[in-house]
């Protein structure tokens, strides 16, 4: 049983957030507002996109100086994408007795505030420096470095740490000056004679690492538990890519510089930070047939390094193969996970490539299952597994997410070539339900492109295919959507880069338009031979009937109908996925 740091509102956090409660007011940041330095070199330069994300991008020192490296995408000045500006995030809160009831406190240094970022996107935590009693007003001296999109205020928040709200039981209080340990216990009397309290003091349980040069080689983990690390949140992070994500570059389980390590029929449990940190250059690392359940932070990360930007570990060119790669995450049973850090993933990439991911079955997490923090190199193949329960505590994402907005030059694409244009991800054969707060079920965000999605089965959300913010050729077809509220989202391409999406079987919640994308022109969207179910039949696409639309020679041979049977519908799925 994970006790719990006193808190209030009282809650378990291994059953959400908890909270619901709001500060009075948010203190302004007091991070610096421009990089001390930007990188912006002309190449690699990627033109496949109408106006963003054609050339790298990044600040340095800045309002990035206490990230570790201090340099990221969203410390720099030319940011682009979905509600895009640079990194700050507020230097305290106001929140006085009407909000706090057991305030004011004798002593709040060393608490810890943790609080969304508006909009849920990730989850902060702060250390507590300062604390005025008298107005309610706690300035922080440390953190909300652990989402990389910043934010002048913080949403719903709690506090823990604090001795006066120590008055549930399992929680407890460590006091720094004392050395005293308080716990709450739940019973009559004493606790038993034979009760073990384990305090975790440990983050990282086995540590392998080598190098590029000298690769360790051949390690396996078979049947080894690992269990019980040290909350990791307030460890330095970085920012991994242009993605949203922040991140710390450690894991119980930590492997730089090898070769063919295997972890088999592990149970990894009760980590409170991440579990798996697969770092820098890696090859053919296989993880399979393990199960992770109640993990801080994310199951498994992958993140590599490049060069070019004259700090370490960042930089366009990652032609040098100093990422993971090859990465084999088969068969393994994942759930409950993101108690802490909200903004998780059953698994997490960035700048790593041509990676395997089958077989896999994930529920029960705050965020997406899956999550691509930027497109570098590509070849990566997801296929056969199950996604469920995500986005349960957060918004705008789905089962799968990815992000490309900082552009990276690699050979991946004809293995000699260095160049920004990746290969193809594949993702197939996968059955995704995107409920909760999932907003489609495959969320190519931000510049996301060369996908190829097909023959998968999802279920719900408000829309089966989204493409954002200049991402480009994206193509959907042979999958399955059953009552998503419409089949694409997609935004205006340059020629030869189109979007495609073609023989899908849509069933919609509603009537109407059965997609949004690119009606006539240059880049104009490619829709055809799409069977679409409606209550009524009643199908709209570009303004007008599906019948005025496809007389004037667009959208050949897809077809209208009133709802499907249930079995007809199962029989679908069971095609698309070769069952």
């Amino acid at each position: 049983m994970r006790a719990i740091r006193a808190r209030y509102p009282n809650a378990d956090p291994e059953l959400g957030f908890g909270s619901d409660l709001h500060a009075k007011s948010w203190l302004a940041p007091t991070l610096p507002t421009e990089p001390d330095r930007e990188v912006n070199p002309d190449v690699p330069l990627r033109n496949t996109t109408p106006r963003m994300f054609q050339k790298y991008q990044l600040g340095i020192g800045g309002p990035c100086k206490y990230f570790s490296p201090p340099a990221g995408y969203w410390c720099g000045n030319g940011t682009s994408g979905g509600g895009a500006f640079s990194y700050k995030v507020p230097s305290g809160m106001v929140a006085d007795m009407s909000i706090l009831p057991n305030s004011p406190y004798k002593n709040a240094s060393g608490a810890v505030v943790q609080t969304w970022r508006p909009s849920h996107w990730a989850s902060w935590m702060f250390e507590v420096g300062e604390y005025d009693s008298s107005a309610g007003t706690f300035h922080f001296s440390k953190g909300g470095f652990q989402g990389a999109r910043g934010n002048s205020k913080g949403d719903n928040f709690y506090i823990e740490n604090v001795f006066e709200e120590l008055d549930s039981p399992n929680e407890y209080f460590f006091d720094e000056k004392t050395k005293m340990l308080y716990f709450y216990y739940n019973g009559t009397g004493m606790p038993p004679s034979d009760t073990q309290y384990v305090i975790a003091n440990i983050k990282t349980l086995f540590n392998v690492t080598g190098s590029q040069a000298k690769p360790v080689k051949g390690i396996t983990f078979r049947g080894v538990g690992f269990r019980d690390t040290a909350y990791t949140y307030l460890d330095p992070h970085g920012m991994p890519s242009g993605g949203d994500w922040a991140l710390q570059r450690m894991g119980a389980l930590f492997l730089e510089g090898t070769e063919q390590t295997t972890v088999d029929s592990c149970i990894f449990e009760r980590l409170d930070g991440n579990a798996v940190m697969i770092s820098g250059y890696n090859r053919n690392t296989t993880i399979q047939k393990s199960e992770f359940a109640w993990i801080g932070d994310t199951a498994i990360a992958s993140w590599g390094y490049t060069t070019g930007a004259g700090i370490d570990g960042m930089g366009p060119n990652g032609t040098d193969g100093n990422q993971p790669r090859f990465n084999n995450i088969l068969y393994n049973f994942v759930h409950e996970l993101g108690i802490w850090e909200k903004q998780s993933s059953f698994y997490f990439q960035a700048k790593s490539c041509q990676n395997l991911l089958q077989g896999n079955i994930f529920f029960n997490g705050p965020r997406a299952g899956i999550n691509f923090n930027d497109g570098f190199g590509g070849g990566s193949n997801l296929t056969e597994n199950i996604l469920f329960n995500t986005c349960r505590e957060s918004g705008d994402h789905g089962p799968f997410n990815s992000w490309d907005r900082q552009v990276f030059a690699t050979k991946v694409l004809d293995g000699k070539t260095s160049s920004p244009i990746k290969a193809y991800d594949n993702i197939s054969k996968n059955f995704m339900i995107a409920n909760y707060n999932s907003q489609e079920a495959i969320d190519n965000d931000d510049g996301s492109c060369y996908y190829e999605t097909h023959h998968n089965v999802f279920s719900y959300s408000g829309r089966g295919m989204k493409n954002d913010f200049d991402g480009h050729d994206n193509h959907h077809h042979d999958n399955v959507y059953a009552y998503v509220g419409s089949g694409f989202h997609i935004v205006a391409q340059l020629p030869g880069h189109e979007d495609y999406f073609y023989n899908n079987y849509l069933v919609m919640t509603k009537d109407g338009d059965y997609g949004d994308g690119t009606c006539s022109g240059p880049g104009k969207t490619v829709v055809h031979d799409n069977k679409v179910f409606t209550p009524k039949g009643k199908v709209t696409e570009c303004g007008m009937s599906l019948a005025e639309w496809q007389a004037k020679g667009n959208d050949k041979g897809t077809t209208a109908a009133e709802w499907p049977k249930d079995e007809e519908i199962i029989a679908a799925a069971k095609n698309a996925l070769g069952m």
